[in-house]
Formats: structure tokens, C-alpha cells, sequence
């Protein structure tokens, strides 16, 4: 699950913690240690993750800063409110907003547009309401932060890249927390889950240099549309 998680995640820039929580979720472990535990194995798949990208020229260090710092704030903020309080009114405001970047990334892809450096304007508050989501369901950075970025005028492997070398210090972050907070545990499952995506970072990153940019939009926004669109559906009981 790890090898699969990170490969989804470092190729196309989101869905590894959706993955591997949803198959801690199915295993009974609770929502909160789901989310300990994944954010503790981010961190040890997020480091050979962005090197692989940095290595391949994905990484735009300005935009990781503004990314990374909001980032690790609502990160804390997110950890927090998981730890605490329920979550369950958030939840379909986030699907609806993702649905909405979802389409406007497939847009790009179908007519494509002129690149702008907005991404910069808004990376701050993407940043901040990326790694709040990420600190408060164990996922949701990387289709916040990637489907935002795109969306706004960053082009595909950047934002891919750039997202997934930021995800690492939102993620200690987070784990930090929740070691404050609720403790850390499920520990042979986080080993796991770091050696399947440490193995997986190389070739993950890989597939997004070989790609072609308008196709991996098109899967990008897919992949936003199919995670945001299930998710409601299951948060309006449509669906078992």
C-alpha cells in the first residue's frame, strides 16, 4: 500500500494519503490515528519524493516557501481540531470546492491558456487550507495544493513537484501534534507504508517528467473529480 500510495501521490501530485488512509480506515484503525500514522509516514516518503523531483527541475524553491510555512500553520490548526472536535460540516464544503478545481483543471487541459504567475498570489492561503484538510482527515494537501496551483496558472510538473517537496514539512508538523496530543502508534504499519513509498518515489516522479503536460492535466483533474465526487457522495448517504 505504501509502494501504491506514493506512486499515485509523487506522479500526479495527490490521493497517497487518500489511499492509505482509506485502507486504514477499511482495516478499523480510528480517524485520528489514521491520521497520526499517516502524516508520520509522509514524512519519511516526502524526503525521497522531493529529491526525486528537485533532481528532475520540479521544484520551484519560492513556492515551496510560500506553500510550506501557511501550510505547517493550518497543518497544526487541522491536527487540532481532529484531535477534538468532529469534522463531519467540513467535509462536503471541501468536496464541493474540489469539484469546482477539478473542472477547471480539466479545463486547462481541453483549452489550454496562457501561464501567469497567479499560483504565487494565492499559494499562501492554498497552502494554509491544504495542510489544514491534510492535518484533519490524513489527506487532501495534495488535491488542494496541486488542483489550486493548476488551476491558477502553474504549470503541471511544478505544481506536482513543488506540492510534493512541501508536503514535508506540513507533514512533521502534523506529526508532531499528534504526538503532543493523541501520542502515535500503529508503528509496523507506518514502517511499512515508508518503505513501500520510498521505493516508489523515483519512479513516481519518473512518470510525471515523461508524461505529456495536457494529458497529465486531464488525469490530474480526473483523479480531483473522482476522489471529490465519491466523497460526497458517501457524505449524502447516496452511495454505500
Amino acid at each position: 500500500m505504501g509502494f501504491v500510495a506514493q506512486f499515485v501521490d509523487g506522479a500526479i501530485g495527490m490521493a497517497g494519503g487518500v489511499t492509505a488512509s482509506a485502507f486504514l480506515l477499511s482495516a478499523g484503525v480510528p480517524p485520528a490515528v489514521v491520521s497520526a500514522g499517516v502524516h508520520t509516514a509522509k514524512i519519511g516518503t516526502a524526503i525521497p519524493s522531493g529529491l526525486a523531483h528537485w533532481r528532475l527541475g520540479h521544484v520551484d524553491m519560492k513556492l515551496m516557501r510560500r506553500l510550506a510555512v501557511p501550510g505547517m500553520i493550518g497543518g497544526v490548526a487541522g491536527a487540532l481540531v481532529a484531535s477534538y472536535l468532529p469534522v463531519e460540516l467540513l467535509k462536503p464544503a471541501v468536496s464541493i470546492y474540489l469539484v469546482v478545481m477539478g473542472f477547471a483543471v480539466l479545463r486547462r487541459s481541453w483549452h489550454p491558456v496562457e501561464r501567469s504567475d497567479r499560483h504565487h498570489a494565492t499559494a499562501s492561503v492554498v497552502g494554509a487550507g491544504g495542510g489544514f484538510l491534510d492535518g484533519v482527515v490524513g489527506g487532501g494537501w495534495g488535491p488542494i495544493v496541486t488542483s489550486s496551483l493548476i488551476a491558477h496558472g502553474a504549470e503541471p510538473r511544478i505544481a506536482i513537484g513543488t506540492c510534493n517537496a512541501a508536503e514535508f514539512f506540513v507533514a512533521a508538523i502534523v506529526s508532531a501534534t499528534f504526538a503532543a496530543t493523541i501520542g502515535l502508534g500503529i508503528w509496523q504499519v507506518v514502517v511499512g507504508l515508508v518503505i513501500g513509498g520510498a521505493v516508489a518515489a523515483p519512479f513516481a516522479a519518473l512518470a510525471t517528467r515523461h508524461i505529456p503536460e495536457r494529458p497529465l492535466m486531464a488525469v490530474v483533474g480526473l483523479a480531483i473529480l473522482l476522489l471529490a465526487g465519491s466523497a460526497l457522495l458517501r457524505q449524502f448517504d447516496l452511495v454505500g
